[in-house]
């Protein structure tokens, strides 16, 4: 990534300190994502699932789930950008409407957010593109492409389908993978910083 910086030549860039948010509905591959990318090991608030939950979690395309976030999932990874070295700290938000509660305090001073996507479940992402929204909290879709989805849609099938913005970025990953999840990580803090910028120069309404 490629940043201007205004610091004199051969003093020490100031790491940046970022917090991102990694939210979608249940089932949808938050905590592997966390898990992938966090360079320490994770903070889960995992619990098993039991047969109480079943008429409360909606398990269809799921059901071989076990366990599920209770309050969130953190984890941290380093960018050793020398023109931009940063720090992102990672925290997975719950997906079940149960604890939709813990949004608030998760999404404080979150620099961005990537809202993860199943196209088996698209219409889970609704609740956390509308919040996000709404809190004018900058975000990424990130499509996450499970093994055996019956069809691999394209982003703009996606962008339609959740009525997002021209301006929000789509992009498609498999969070099992630490290069392609860094990838949206990225995505989203380029898209962030844009838009801080677009803000300051009064061009973003």
């Amino acid at each position: 990534m490629a940043y201007a910086s205004s610091e004199p030549v051969g003093a020490a860039v100031p790491t940046l300190e970022l917090k991102i948010v990694v939210a979608g509905g249940f089932g949808v591959g938050k905590t592997t994502m966390v898990a992938t990318l966090s360079e320490i090991k994770p903070l889960t608030t995992e619990e098993v699932l039991t047969d109480a939950g079943r008429g409360i979690d909606d398990l269809s395309a799921v059901e071989n789930k076990t366990t599920t976030t209770v309050a969130m999932d953190f984890g941290r990874i380093t960018f050793h950008d020398p023109r931009r070295p940063m720090i992102l700290f990672l925290f997975g938000a719950p997906g079940q409407e149960r604890f939709w509660f813990t949004w608030p305090d998760l999404s404080y001073g979150a620099v961005g957010v990537v809202v993860l996507a199943d196209t088996r479940r698209l219409e889970d992402s609704f609740a956390a593109v509308n919040y996000f929204e709404q809190k004018q909290t900058p975000f990424v879709v990130a499509v996450n492409e499970f093994d055996g989805a019956a069809y691999r849609y394209s982003p703009d099938e996606v962008r339609q389908a959740l009525e997002l913005t021209p301006q929000t970025p789509v992009i498609t990953c498999d969070v099992r993978q630490r290069t392609s999840a860094r990838d949206v990580l990225i995505a989203l803090v380029e898209h962030s910083l844009k838009r801080r910028r677009l803000a300051t120069s009064g061009a973003l309404t």
